[in-house]
C-alpha cells in the first residue's frame, strides 16, 4: 500500500471506523485514540494486509482489539453520560423541535440500552448495524467462528427487545 493509498483509505476509513470504536468505547477521546492506534498498526502491518474483500474485516480486527486493550486498561470511573458524543455517532435531520425531543430521547435510550449490554454482545451488534459488517466479516474481525457472531447476534437482539428503555419507544399495538 503506498502513501497515497492510506491517505483515501483513512479518507474513507476513519469514520465508520471511529463510530465502531465510540460505541465499544463509550468515550470520544478513547475513540479517537484507538482509531489513530488502529490505524497506525495496519500501516505498520500492511505487508499482512489481504487482498480485496479481506481489507475492511482485517482493519476492523486490529480496532476491535485496540479497543479491548483500551477497556482493559481504561479506569471504571470515566465519565459514561456524554449524551452529545453519544448523539454525534447518529445524525438525523429533524422537521419539528418534537420530533427531534423524540429523536434524542430515542438515541440515549438506544445508547443505554447498548452500554448495557456485555463486551462480547455489544461488539458485534456494532460492527454489524453501525459498521455494516457482515456476519463472516464479523467473525473475521472478533476471531470467532460464524455461528458464534450469529448467536451472539441472535443474543443481543433478544436483550435489546426486551430492554424497558426501548420497549417504551416500540410503536403502540392497537387492539381490534
Amino acid at each position: 500500500m503506498a502513501a497515497g493509498e492510506l491517505g483515501e483509505w483513512l479518507a474513507t476509513g476513519y469514520g465508520p471506523a471511529y463510530r465502531t470504536a465510540y460505541l465499544i468505547l463509550r468515550d470520544r477521546t478513547l475513540a479517537e485514540e484507538a482509531v489513530q492506534e488502529a490505524f497506525l498498526r495496519a500501516w505498520r502491518f500492511r505487508a499482512a494486509l489481504p487482498e480485496g474483500d479481506g481489507m475492511r474485516p482485517w482493519l476492523y480486527r486490529v480496532l476491535v482489539n485496540t479497543c479491548c486493550s483500551k477497556l482493559r486498561h481504561e479506569s471504571t470511573h470515566r465519565s459514561r453520560t456524554d449524551v452529545a458524543g453519544r448523539l454525534a455517532a447518529a445524525s438525523w435531520v429533524s422537521s419539528t423541535p418534537e420530533d427531534e425531543v423524540g429523536r434524542t430521547e430515542l438515541a440515549e435510550a438506544v445508547t443505554a440500552a447498548l452500554a448495557a449490554l456485555p463486551e462480547h454482545l455489544r461488539i458485534p451488534v456494532v460492527l454489524r448495524y453501525y459498521s455494516g459488517l457482515g456476519e463472516r466479516e464479523i467473525a473475521i474481525a472478533i476471531r470467532r467462528r460464524p455461528g458464534t457472531v450469529k448467536s451472539r447476534l441472535h443474543e443481543a437482539r433478544r436483550r435489546l427487545a426486551s430492554d424497558p428503555r426501548l420497549t417504551a419507544h416500540a410503536p403502540r399495538q392497537e387492539l381490534r
